[in-house]
């Protein structure tokens, strides 16, 4: 008798609910999931380069921090001055790094035993990040500030002031090429393909990479070769795409 006094409380149960809200349960369970397609395009746009970013540095050594950070002071300000007054503005010019650093000597060990090390002076390092905006004065800017005191450094990176036509032209490529492969997909398994459900532009944000194509960057009088070459953005796109039935 147990059984079927359990069927009976379940059946019971299962009537007492309101219609109303058994009704969107079952039309949920009975609409059938909808046939797509995902694929991920990738597009790339080349555009030469009409900024250099340059990070350029004085390291000066003395017996004193303070006759160390005066011969510092005195090659970065000659460089700096020279910066502007070669028309580079101030807002692309900004200190990027600083310190002052104690310089031992460590002497080798005396019947086994470790030495003290010994403070033999100390060491300044300024750094300056230059954002060039004439390429063709970057030769130049790099050779006179060699001269006026400039001793590490050197780190070039060849960007856009406003890439935004290139990543717009990559963008366009990603599409077309997430396109193209749904629809081999498509054919490949023998059904229709249907209308775009969504597209989402995969992070992180498209940043340039350079492109070893370059020719020499004509430079009238620079005494240091460089070459701009191309920067390549890359943009990469998932689509999703419905199956027609």
């Amino acid at each position: 008798m147990a059984p079927i006094l359990t069927k009976t409380l379940v059946m019971t149960a299962l009537l007492a609910l309101p219609l109303g809200s058994a009704a969107p349960v079952l039309a949920q369970e009975a609409k059938p999931r909808e046939a797509v397609i995902s694929v991920t395009g990738d597009g790339e746009s080349s555009l030469a380069p009409d900024m250099a970013v340059v990070n350029l540095a004085v390291v000066k050594q003395a017996k004193t921090a303070r006759e160390a950070l005066d011969e510092n002071n005195k090659a970065m300000n000659d460089v700096l001055k020279a910066l502007k007054d070669g028309g580079i503005a101030e807002r692309d010019l900004q200190t990027s790094g600083f310190s002052i650093q104690p310089q031992f000597n460590y002497p080798q060990p005396v019947d086994g035993q470790q030495q003290q090390p010994q403070l033999i002076g100390y060491q300044t390092i300024n750094s300056v990040t230059v954002r060039l905006r004439d390429l063709s004065k970057l030769g130049q800017v790099i050779d006179q500030s060699v001269t006026l005191g400039i001793n590490q450094g050197g780190d070039i990176q060849f960007t856009n002031d406003k890439p935004d036509a290139a990543l717009e032209e990559a963008r366009k490529n990603a599409v077309a090429e997430a396109v193209k492969k749904a629809k081999t997909l498509s054919e490949a398994a023998g059904v229709k393909l249907g209308r775009i459900i969504e597209i989402n532009e995969n992070e992180p944000r498209p940043l340039p990479q350079p492109v070893y194509r370059a020719t020499m960057m004509k430079e009238a009088d620079a005494a240091v070769p460089v070459q701009g070459g191309e920067n390549n953005y890359t943009v990469s796109v998932t689509v999703t795409f419905a199956i027609e039935q």
